[in-house]
């Protein structure tokens, strides 16, 4: 984890040092969502939202970093012993993506993502406790850019890391944990 956070940071500090040009942005859109592994559970997917900002920092021409700092509702629709209840959690998403212009118009993301959790609710009820509070992930995305300001996207993070406040101490007990699966459609608007 110290090292994904370290080599993130030096691979924005030495983007800010070589960059050629730094734009915002803003984005937002839709989220579907469940939780991967776990084999004594259903999970069905719920949908959700994002929204945030970001900073695209070409360091060449077809090769920018782009950190972002995202609210996303996340979560799944779990069926246990007959019952089915929503557990639904709030993270600050904290990516930092290698983004490939493959043209102009077409480009390729990927790269890891810190999240923090704000709150879990389970029907309606308070299980921050049963959760980590930090999670970890990985994204892989492509976009189009329809004009210099405007582009849609399409991501899937993959969750890394055991998201239930409980130690893995074995492959298989990891394996069974349940990760965050994310799936977005955003649209962004990157400023002059």
């Amino acid at each position: 984890m110290k090292k994904i956070i370290l080599s993130a940071i030096a691979l924005m500090a030495f983007a800010f040092s070589n960059a050629q040009e730094t734009r915002f942005g803003i984005k937002g859109g839709l989220n579907i969502t469940t939780f991967a592994g776990g084999n004594y559970w259903d999970a069905n997917s719920l949908v959700g939202f994002q929204v945030g900002g970001f900073a695209e920092i070409k360091v060449i021409e077809r090769l920018a970093i782009q950190p972002e700092v995202l609210f996303s509702t996340q979560g799944a629709k779990l069926k246990f012993a007959g019952d089915s209840f929503d557990t639904k959690l709030n993270y600050i998403n904290v990516p930092v993506l290698a983004k490939f212009y493959i043209t102009k118009q077409f480009t390729a993301e990927a790269g890891p993502q810190l999240g923090f959790l704000v709150s879990a609710k389970s029907d309606g009820r308070d299980v921050k406790n049963g959760f980590k509070s930090v999670d970890t992930g990985f994204n892989f995305g492509l976009g189009y850019n329809f004009t210099d300001n405007f582009s849609v996207g399409a991501r899937y993070t993959v969750g890394l890391s055991n998201i239930a406040d409980n130690d893995a101490d074995t492959w298989d007990e990891y394996y069974d944990s349940p990760k965050n699966s994310v799936f977005a459609i955003t649209a962004a608007y990157k400023f002059n």
